[in-house]
């Protein structure tokens, strides 16, 4: 025989829940007989004497499992509990779908629990499989309850919140024995009242009326089914969509000693509408905590709290570190209120590529521009729409701009979610754009922007680099709550500055952080990643260097990201300065190199050695001439921290002494025209050697336009782009030369565009009137070299225009330089392409200007630099 209940939703009465219930005993197996019926009605705390022949209060203050918190108001106003006709076979036997359970008592004896889903009902079979009652007239009982209430409250069916005596509700059903003599019950269950948890433990009671045995777990607690839920999967982390149409929950946590996901409506994030404490023992596999529910549950969003030994922070709702679709954070929110984002339970919708090809450029092909999202279109000037400036749309409403320079790269800050307060280089979120680059309040639409600012880049040819930083994320982000030892470094580490620095080479990290960049390459099309602060990756537990950081090696061979740019970057964010640091590369990562920036600073402000100019000029072999090449470096003269270029020629008090900038004769703005002269010559000079040199250039936003921060290094006193600038002489001309040198990079490949670093007879060094080069003398500032063209490529038409050699000249002497220019390749004059001192239009020219006689002499002057090409006279 076996007890058959349902338990269904039932209307209040005069504002109080209405509890309304049957109950029918059959026989499993045995057929079915008519039962007394009895119905009662529970109205607020009156109910307990109402149903005292048929409920008992289980007022004993210990843990009846795991349970459920719930504190949805609307869905749920009262139960009802009726009877289903009962059949010759249990309803489990033919029900496909079956979930199995079996328990272990603390005396060693089996239980074991079947759980299946019918005719939008829950049905439970509970056997006694090898149960040994001490007396053989012992009468089994089974005490139960669904809990809907944190596991200290225990609250069974409660959902208007009162505490009915502050004592916790269970009801009692015997067992009764099946034909083969197992002892069972069968309970059913009405869908609408899933997720929860069905606790029970079995006492063992005499009809005498003695004292009961209670009968629990090997654990000495309570059985514990989950019903509307299941245990999950550990993997992958983060939300998963599963083919049964069940959602799966997975979190990495291994110092949580309790996780519960938080469940939300979409109505408010104030609190949760449900809660699930996972327990360890069913949702938890080694460090990893899992749960799945089903995708008929009307929720929105989600989140989890961690409890952890002596963490003040345990109560916030922390957001999934994996989550892809992530909600707003409110306005003003300082670092603490972010913890409050969620993770949202949909899946981003597909996004229709159509025919975009991915460039697939090669490093010594890239010329590259790095911009602020937001800061690139927010601005009145750019004449966008509200919705449009400072978003990845308004990036691609200014794509004619990308193509007037010339570029074919854009490196875009962080686009993370970060802590406003502290800016992009402080992300607390990996796996989603920050919402404010799309429209308010729609993640989705924010994502698709993205897509679709790739896709159109793609399509015009111009490839995506993503800077990103993983060093300092933990500070603000959940991470450090969620698992604090696993996700960041013990202790302080020196030249982090921080706390919490990320702890990127602990596995669990890593794996995270190779899942986000994998994630943004497959689903957004990403090109390549910048990683800012890059000697953090190299950094061990105890912050101790590695020689072989398993991150670092892991990027590198990884079949997806080792054939996207990867890029180290050796600034840090939060001291402001660059850690130079020998970089393990495999061959595969590039680097942005600082020591290109401050020796060019240095020689055209007229300090350092003529062979610091020579060597980055041809690819920095000091660094690169280890297998990899001059294209693994990636050049700039100003950077988007740190001086703007025309502030280096504007600004040298003595608290810019790191910049290595020279104000060409007066601090700050001025009128003079000598002045003003230098400094225009000092842009062209920054430019053309940028653009000369072996390695990829990089462009910052806002240069080309002559825009300043008032002499301020800080990356907080950056302006947004001023787009009426670009109406001015400055700029039209700094605009036009740019373009002017992407084109002959482009044009002059063979000796611009090297992925090997040149060979000793393709490269001849001239000092003063044709004489060897003075390299070390620190006086020496004159310096010219004599790019030669291979006679095979010139004989075959591989290099444009039958062209021949390049010959670049270096004055960076407060005195004119006469140089001698040298022999021209057979049947060839030299043409000038770039006096950096001639007015405009004339200081550059993409026909040239042809030197009759090619053994003229030439005169340079002060401060300035000259390029001419080999060419056969036009007929």
């Amino acid at each position: 025989m076996s007890v058959n209940m349902v338990l269904s939703p039932l209307a209040s009465h005069n504002g109080c829940p209405l509890l309304s219930f049957t109950m029918q005993s059959h026989w499993l197996g045995c057929g079915a007989f008519e039962s007394s019926k009895f119905v009662a009605a529970m109205r607020g705390r009156n109910a307990k004497g109402v149903m005292s022949s048929l409920m008992k209060l289980y007022a004993k203050d210990q843990r009846i499992g795991e349970v459920i918190r719930f504190s949805q108001r609307n869905s749920y106003e009262g139960l009802r509990i009726s009877a289903l006709p009962a059949s010759n076979t249990s309803v489990i036997q033919i029900i496909e779908e079956v979930s199995s359970y079996q328990f272990r008592t603390e005396n060693g004896d089996l239980l074991k629990v079947l759980v299946g889903k019918k005719n939008d009902k829950y049905s439970f079979l509970i056997k006694a499989l090898s149960l040994q009652l001490p007396h053989r007239e012992n009468e089994l009982v089974m005490s139960w309850g669904l809990f809907r209430s944190h596991s200290s409250s225990f609250m069974p069916l409660d959902f208007q919140g009162s505490t009915l005596d502050g004592k916790t509700i269970t009801m009692e059903t015997p067992f009764m024995q099946e034909s083969e003599g197992t002892l069972a019950v069968e309970l059913d269950f009405e869908l609408t009242l899933a997720p929860f948890y069905f606790s029970f433990l079995l006492r063992s009671q005499l009809d005498s009326g003695m004292s009961s045995l209670e009968i629990r777990s090997h654990r000495k607690t309570s059985f514990v089914v989950p019903v509307g839920f299941g245990s999950g999967n550990p993997s992958p982390l983060g939300l998963s969509f599963s083919a049964d149409g069940s959602l799966n929950f997975a979190l990495f946590s291994r110092t949580a000693e309790s996780v519960v996901l938080c469940l939300y409506d979409g109505k408010t994030t104030h609190r949760p509408n449900l809660e699930i404490d996972l327990d360890p023992y069913v949702n938890k596999s080694g460090d990893i905590w899992h749960a799945s529910i089903d995708r008929s549950f009307q929720f929105a969003s989600y989140g989890y709290r961690c409890k952890v030994a002596e963490d003040a922070e345990q109560e916030h709702v922390l957001l999934d570190p994996y989550a892809k679709l992530i909600g707003d954070v409110p306005a003003g929110s300082q670092s603490t209120s972010l913890l409050t984002c969620l993770g949202q339970l949909s899946k981003v919708p597909p996004f229709d590529w159509g025919q975009q090809m991915r460039p697939c450029l090669r490093l010594e092909e890239l010329v590259v521009y790095r911009l602020n999202v937001m800061r690139f279109t927010k601005d009145k000037s750019s004449n966008l729409p509200n919705n449009l400036g400072g978003s990845f749309l308004g990036v691609t409403e200014k794509l004619h701009h990308f193509k007037d320079l010339g570029v074919n790269a854009i490196l875009l800050e962080p686009v993370f979610p970060f802590d406003e307060q502290k800016g992009p280089y402080f992300p607390w979120h990996f796996f989603s754009p920050a919402n404010q680059y799309g429209s308010p309040g729609d993640p989705v639409s924010c994502i698709n922007t993205m897509k679709e600012m790739v896709k159109k880049l793609h399509n015009n040819g111009i490839e995506v680099l993503l800077e990103v930083d993983f060093t300092h994320a933990a500070e603000v982000g959940a991470l450090r709550i969620i698992d604090n030892t696993s996700y960041c470094h013990v202790k302080t580490v020196d030249d982090t500055g921080s706390e919490h620095a990320l702890n990127c080479n602990y596995p669990v990290v890593a794996q995270l952080i190779l899942d986000c960049l994998r994630h943004w390459v497959i689903e957004f099309h990403i090109d390549g990643f910048c990683f800012v602060n890059a000697s953090s990756l190299l950094r061990g537990f105890h912050g101790e260097y590695l020689s072989r950081p398993p991150l670092v090696e892991a990027i590198a061979f990884d079949p997806l990201l080792s054939k996207v740019k990867i890029i180290a970057d050796s600034w840090d964010p939060r001291e402001m300065k660059v850690k130079e640091v020998l970089f393990p590369h495999w061959k595969k990562w590039a680097e942005i190199n600082n020591k290109f920036c401050y020796d060019i600073r240095n020689f055209l402000r007229g300090e350092g050695l003529l062979s610091d100019l020579a060597t980055r000029i041809c690819g920095s072999g000091d660094v690169f001439l280890d297998g990899r090449g001059p294209a693994f470096s990636f050049n700039f003269i100003a950077r988007n921290f740190g001086l703007s270029l025309v502030d280096l020629v504007s600004f040298s008090s003595s608290k810019l002494a790191k910049e290595f900038s020279w104000n060409c004769g007066e601090e700050g703005a001025t009128n003079k025209n000598d002045v003003l002269e230098r400094r225009l010559k000092q842009i062209r000079n920054f430019l053309f050697i940028l653009f000369i040199s072996l390695g990829v250039p990089v462009l910052n936003m806002g240069d080309e336009c002559g825009q300043s921060s008032g002499g301020s290094p800080a990356y907080g006193d950056r302006n947004s782009f001023d787009w009426n600038a670009l109406r001015s002489g400055f700029s039209i001309q700094t605009v036009q030369f740019i373009s002017f040198l992407t084109s002959l990079r482009i044009r002059r490949s063979d000796l611009l565009q090297k992925r090997n670093f040149l060979r000793e007879e393709s490269i001849e060094w001239h000092g003063s009137n044709q004489a060897p080069p003075r390299w070390d003398d620190a006086a020496s500032r004159f310096l010219a070299m004599t790019l030669k063209a291979s006679s095979e490529d010139i004989e075959s038409n591989s290099v444009p225009n039958a062209c021949g050699d390049l010959f670049a000249a270096f004055n960076g002497a407060d005195l004119s330089e006469s140089i001698t220019l040298p022999p021209p390749p057979a049947d060839m004059v030299w043409f000038r392409l770039v006096d950096t001192a001639l007015p405009f239009p004339g200081f550059f020219t993409a026909n040239g200007a042809c030197i009759e006689d090619g053994l003229a002499t030439y005169e340079m002057k002060s401060h300035s630099c000259a390029l001419f090409e080999a060419r056969r006279p036009s007929e």
